[in-house]
């Protein structure tokens, strides 16, 4: 999906990009925002800044088909009514994948 996700720093602000939809928590829609940015060579300093991400393929949702990741450190809520497109699939097992990677970042991260 693409929808206005807000900055980090400034909520007040946001920008267009591509999102993972991974849930719902009542009407809103629980997602994980995407970049076509490679992290794994400098994944030690992200992590050290508490950004941690997954590669999920390339697909529609860029137009020149990059390979993505989605940011593992960050579900965002947003309003459905807000989605300004759908942008692409993911397979089940790379969404697998994806769900596993939360719930093992979550666990740790919060324990």
């Amino acid at each position: 999906m693409w929808a206005a996700v807000p900055f980090q720093e400034d909520h007040t602000r946001s920008k267009d990009r591509p999102v993972l939809v991974i849930g719902h928590d009542g009407p809103w829609l629980l997602a994980l925002p995407l970049t076509s940015k490679d992290h794994d060579r400098d994944a030690a300093q992200e992590a050290g800044e508490g950004r941690f991400w997954i590669d999920i393929g390339a697909g529609d949702w860029d137009h020149r088909h990059r390979p993505s990741e989605a940011a593992l450190h960050r579900i965002i809520r947003l309003d459905p009514a807000r989605v300004r497109r759908h942008g692409g699939q993911i397979s089940a097992a790379r969404f697998a994948e994806v769900v596993a990677a939360l719930q093992r970042h979550h666990r740790y991260s919060t324990s």
